[in-house]
This record gives C-alpha cells, sequence and structure tokens, in this order.
C-alpha cells in the first residue's frame, strides 16, 4: 500500500525514512483494525447505563408488591408520592456517583453491595495486566515530566491538532458541541488530564493519573451514548461513536507522537526512555478500555498502528477545519484586552502554534486545516529546536543534569496545573461532561 499523507510530509516523513521498512502495513492489516471500528466498551456502557437509569443501588426496578402498596394509598397521598419522584431520583443518583467514587478511590471491595455493573466494571478494571511494569511506568513519567511545560507545545499544536485529520472521530466532537464552541477550557482540560496521568507515582491503583484514566473512560462511555442516540448518526459513514479505532488513535497521540513531537523540537530520549514512555500510556490505554490487541507493545507496534490509521481514519473533512479554527482562535484569545501589544501577541502566539503544527502534519495537511503559515515563525521554531538540542547534549554529558532537569520540569508542571486550578476551576470528576452527554 502506498504511504498516507501523513507518512508523505512533514515531520512523520523523516520518521518513515529513518525506520524504514517497518512503518507500513499490508492490506490485511488494514482489514483486521477496521473490524474494531465497530466495537465499543461494554463495560463502561453497562455501567453508564446504570448511572444515568432509573433502577435501584442493586440493580433492580421496585417490586410490583411496593407498587400495589402505593397504589393503595388515598389520592392526595398519589400525587404526594409522584411529586416526591424527581428527588428520588436525584438522591439515587448522588449513591451512585458516591459508590462510584468510592470504587475508584478505594476500590470495589469498599463499596457494600455494590450493582451488578459497577462490580463487573471495577473488577475488570482492578484486574491489573500481568505486563504492567511500576519501575517502567515510573520511568516513564519521569522522562515526560522532563520537557516541562514545552511538552504542552507538542501535546496541542500535534496530538489534537493532527486529531482533527481523523474526521470520523471529530463527529463526536462537533456532535457535543463541547470542543467548537469551549475551545480554550476543553484544551486545558486536556492539558491538565494529561499531567494527571503522567505524573510520576499517579499511575498507582486508585492514585490521581489512575483515577483520571477510568473517569475519561466514562465520559467517552457517557458521549458515546449521547450520539448512539441521536437519530442522524451515519453508522456506514461515521462507523460507532467513540469506538475502539478512535481511542487507540487518542492513545497514540498522547504517546507516540508527543514523543516524535518533543523530539522535532530538539529533545532527546534514549530507547529505554522512549519503550519507558510507550509502556506508560500502554497501561493509561488498558485503563481507558483499549482492547489489548489495540495496545502497542513496543515502539514498532506504535508506529505501524500510527501508519494504519493515517491510512484509514486521517481522512479530514469541512469539521476538521471547523475544529482547527477553534484551537487557532484559542491561541490567538491570549490577546484578548490588551490592546495593540495584545494584538501583536496574539499574532505571534498563532504563529508560533501553528508552525509546530506544520512542521509534523505536513504541508498539504496543513494547508486544508487553514493553519496560518508564517515563515518567521517556522523559522523561530526550528532555530529554538537547534537551541534546546545543545542543551540536551550537554545535559547527556554533565552527572546529575537529568535527575535535575526531571525535578524542574516537574516543578513547572506543579505551578501550571495550581495556576489553572485557580483561574478555570476545573472539575477533576469531569460530572459538568458526564450530563452534557
Amino acid at each position: 500500500m502506498d504511504d498516507p499523507v501523513l507518512f508523505r510530509q512533514g515531520g512523520f516523513r523523516l520518521a518513515a525514512r529513518g525506520r524504514g521498512a517497518g512503518v507500513s502495513a499490508d492490506e490485511a492489516q488494514v482489514r483486521r483494525l477496521r473490524e474494531f471500528a465497530q466495537r465499543e466498551d461494554q463495560a463502561a456502557d453497562d455501567l453508564v447505563a446504570w448511572s444515568r437509569g432509573t433502577r435501584d443501588s442493586q440493580g433492580s426496578q421496585p417490586s410490583r408488591g411496593n407498587q400495589a402498596s402505593r397504589n393503595d394509598q388515598p389520592s392526595r397521598g398519589n400525587q404526594s408520592s409522584r411529586g416526591s419522584q424527581p428527588s428520588r431520583d436525584k438522591q439515587a443518583s448522588r449513591d451512585k456517583q458516591k459508590q462510584l467514587d468510592l470504587a475508584l478511590t478505594q476500590g470495589i471491595d469498599a463499596v457494600p453491595n455494590p450493582a451488578p455493573e459497577l462490580e463487573a466494571f471495577f473488577r475488570q478494571v482492578e484486574a491489573t495486566p500481568y505486563w504492567v511494569d511500576s519501575e517502567r511506568l515510573q520511568r516513564g513519567a519521569k522522562a515526560i515530566t522532563r520537557a516541562g511545560l514545552l511538552g504542552l507545545f507538542p501535546l496541542g499544536d500535534m496530538s489534537l491538532m493532527g486529531g482533527y485529520l481523523a474526521s470520523r472521530a471529530t463527529k463526536s466532537l462537533v456532535g457535543t458541541g463541547e470542543i467548537e464552541y469551549r475551545a480554550t477550557r476543553r484544551l486545558v482540560e486536556t492539558a491538565t488530564w494529561w499531567i494527571d496521568v503522567t505524573t510520576p507515582g499517579a499511575m498507582v491503583k486508585h492514585q490521581t493519573g489512575y483515577t483520571a484514566a477510568v473517569r475519561i473512560r466514562l465520559v467517552h462511555a457517557h458521549v458515546r451514548r449521547a450520539m448512539n442516540e441521536r437519530e442522524d448518526w451515519d453508522y456506514e459513514a461515521w462507523d460507532r461513536p467513540v469506538n475502539q479505532v478512535q481511542t487507540a488513535g487518542t492513545l497514540l497521540l498522547f504517546s507516540l507522537v508527543y514523543v516524535f513531537g518533543t523530539q522535532l523540537l530538539g529533545l532527546r530520549y534514549s530507547a529505554r526512555e522512549r519503550a519507558d514512555i510507550l509502556h506508560l500510556w500502554r497501561y493509561i490505554g488498558w485503563l481507558m478500555g483499549v482492547d489489548e490487541g489495540l495496545l502497542p507493545a513496543d515502539e514498532d507496534d506504535a508506529w505501524r498502528l500510527l501508519w494504519v490509521l493515517a491510512a484509514t481514519e486521517f481522512i479530514p473533512d469541512e469539521d476538521s477545519k471547523r475544529l482547527a479554527k477553534a484551537l487557532v482562535e484559542s491561541h490567538a484569545s491570549i490577546g484578548a484586552g490588551r490592546g495593540a501589544a495584545g494584538k501583536v501577541l496574539a499574532h505571534v502566539n498563532v504563529g508560533v502554534h501553528s508552525a509546530i503544527s506544520r512542521l509534523v502534519l505536513g504541508k498539504d495537511n496543513a494547508d486544508f486545516l487553514e493553519l496560518p503559515n508564517d515563515p518567521v515563525a517556522q523559522a523561530a521554531v526550528f532555530a529554538v529546536a537547534g537551541l534546546n538540542f545543545a542543551a540536551e547534549t550537554v545535559r547527556l554529558c554533565v552527572p546529575g543534569a537529568t535527575a535535575l532537569q526531571e525535578l524542574l520540569g516537574q516543578a513547572g508542571r506543579r505551578r501550571y496545573l495550581k495556576r489553572l486550578h485557580e483561574v478555570f476551576k476545573l472539575d477533576p470528576s469531569y460530572q459538568q461532561h458526564m450530563r452534557a452527554a
């Protein structure tokens, strides 16, 4: 098969050439991948159906006997009972949320008499795969942390912007309206989630990163439920909403594409560090409900999967343009209310972010998304990448420099995270997004 556009231009063209014949796939592999586009996440979907349903915490409907006894009450009592039903439903919903939170933070064994759907979901989540290596998770997180706030550039400009090329996946984003009309906040929330799951020690069971990975899996299930209820959802053209292929694509954008993006910006990783980062994201993906058949075991697997996704999923359309425009406008908003200086700041910020996107996505993809083309900003990005590479080379030669950079990176991320929570009043439970879906 011919290389997809993503691998014929820009940074990924260099990656393909550097890795040789390993970055490719045959038609049988492509067909196998496409089968996963019809698969969702049954355990998470069942849990969401329970959490949003009218069943009680034991997963049962009110008995006929109870219903009969209520019918025997006087008329005024019936009216009172009917009038209190919404409050009972709200209380039941709160009780279910408390059980869910308890299972997340303390484990399913801490939940008294859990509903079957709740227990089935968390028994699966807590059955940690045999291949998970806690030391590798820690090393992978430290390697990511070392980039500090520089890591946020490829996160938004390569991972998120690159994801908008996948037009079938964008249908759920456009359907909720959240990404297009609240782009700045969603960009902030994505960055916060990414920091949560990539902080050293956070992926220990029931810790911040672990709970964030599981919660986003449930957000996906809520969105999937909402999209499946839409009469205009085109299953033939768009596949199942938030399906396994799309979730695996998200995983690669945050792992392999992130690592490659930071390398293009001058950062350096050893082969072991790259492998450990992918191992970390393999476990994050598993917690997010990605089928094990789609979880790359090593870097070669990850590149092959990205190639197949680029060939079959990265087919941008008008919705891709709309989302890209919203992201660009969020970068321009930095200059709002600052007069002439703000306009200059906005122009520079948009130029730099767009230059980074163009560096990895290639000319044709970037032009289709109508990203600004600023040669001065692109030259500046190349210059900074060169300086970063020189500084990284020095780091590798100085004893203790890597450990120091990890500490500095972690401190910068903590300050940034604290500031985001202060400004945006973020909700780590994602309840707003679950309700919106």
